[in-house]
């Protein structure tokens, strides 16, 4: 306690500091303000309809802060950005000229691909914006739109989706922390307050052993996500020794820090984008005057949103993208490149391509580990409230504190890091 009271003097001393966490502040009230501004002409009793007992609409809601139910210009979030960067990472797995731009070009190439995940959203925001307007008509909760009117509509949601996506890289870079997983936070935060209120006003005296257990799996995955995001496996690093002149270098022996869990809460958010995305398709076409369609649309539907399939797909899609993005981020070649070349090696491992062999396999066997607990601790909820059959509540709170825990702990990690820089 008294190293953290230390601490919070030397950021509050720090005039950076104070800029960036203030920064920071703005740019998530400026994004719940946003999240106030409804689009013209929705019907709030037949919103509440559609919202009520919907899963599907209650994630969308938390993520978007509240921007759902209050059918906001950002009620979109800054979902088509996070699936216009999944698409480009796929594609920089896929083609090895997009890999080599990344890994070779440096942050430049990192850059150029930012930049393509960029205009990527666009028309994927304004896909979905059209999708939600078709849905929403088709639930009576808007008025039918039809030429200019419903352009403009299109246009200030996707505005607004790309707004968020600014304030999100304004964020990382003169703020504090990953811009869009704190926006995603603060519209966690923001709708905790009303879910709570709601499990409350909701209270069943039978269903007491439920809310017992719901409390004691909080406590224990916020435990177990502390400690995972905490875990690494510490690979023992060897400098060789060098003779210049009469002085004698290296022959320090420390070690290379290989997290569990290296993808973090990246892997939700993607499983969640992916769910979310076909799910919207299959809503809009259920509406559409071709029975066929309409018919296979409401199947799909109807199948995507079962308790079950949605909780096996979901876990599937964490599994897989916790390996995906731990791929993307983590390269064992250009760690034993840089190791050689700094004159370093691993214990008993020969330097080159038996040390990027021996990295790949420590990193395999340990995102093992981090894959199957991220996808347990995600559709544990869903699995409690399948059993139970309760409340949708308790199925978006597992999903959204373990968002929050990582998120948190992510910052405060970042915070520290610019305090220790300060004081070199």
């Amino acid at each position: 306690m008294k190293n953290f009271f230390s601490k919070l003097g030397i950021v509050l001393k720090d005039p950076t500091m104070r800029k960036r966490i203030g920064f920071t502040i703005g740019a998530l009230i400026l994004f719940r303000l946003l999240a106030t501004i409804p689009i013209p002409g929705v019907d709030i009793a037949n919103l509440q309809k559609l919202l009520s007992g919907n899963q599907f609409f209650g994630l969308l809601d938390i993520f978007s802060g509240g921007g759902v139910s209050r059918l906001s210009i950002v009620m979109l979030g800054v979902g088509p950005y996070i699936t216009g960067s999944i698409i480009m990472q796929l594609l920089t797995m896929m083609s090895p000229k997009m890999k080599a731009m990344m890994h070779e070009e440096g942050e430049a190439g990192r850059a150029k691909i930012s930049q393509y995940s960029r205009l990527i959203s666009v028309p994927l925001a304004a896909l979905q914006a059209f999708g939600f307007l078709a849905l929403l008509q088709s639930q009576n909760v808007l008025p039918q739109l039809v030429g200019m009117s419903l352009f403009v509509n299109i246009v200030v949601i996707t505005a607004g989706s790309l707004l968020l996506m600014w304030i999100g890289e304004l964020i990382s870079e003169f703020g504090i922390g990953n811009g869009v997983s704190l926006i995603i936070f603060a519209g966690i935060v923001a709708v905790l307050p009303t879910k709570i209120m709601q499990m409350i006003a909701k209270f069943d005296p039978s269903q007491l052993p439920f809310y017992l257990v719901f409390a004691v799996v909080a406590v224990i995955v916020i435990m177990a996500v502390v400690m995972v995001t905490e875990a690494e496996r510490s690979v023992p690093v060897t400098y060789a020794k060098q003779v210049r002149g009469n002085k004698v270098y290296g022959g320090v022996s420390t070690y290379l820090p290989l997290k569990l869990n290296q993808a973090g809460v990246i892997p939700i958010i993607f499983a969640l984008s992916i769910l979310l995305f076909p799910q919207i398709i299959a809503n809009f076409l259920s509406s559409s005057s071709n029975l066929t369609i309409a018919g296979i649309a409401s199947s799909v539907s109807s199948f995507l949103i079962n308790p079950w399939f949605h909780a096996i797909i979901y876990f599937l899609l964490v599994f897989v993208f916790t390996y995906f993005y731990t791929a993307v981020t983590f390269d064992p070649k250009q760690i034993s490149d840089n190791l050689q070349k700094g004159g370093a090696f691993i214990p008993g491992v020969r330097p080159g391509d038996s040390t990027m062999e021996y990295l790949g396999k420590i990193v395999t066997r340990i995102t093992l580990v981090g894959a199957l607990f991220l996808g347990i601790i995600a559709v544990l909820p869903l699995v409690v409230q399948g059993i139970q059959s309760g409340d949708q509540t308790f199925a978006i709170g597992g999903t959204a504190l373990l968002i929050v825990v990582s998120v948190v702990l992510d910052l405060l990690k970042k915070i520290d890091a610019q305090i220790s820089m300060r004081e070199y």
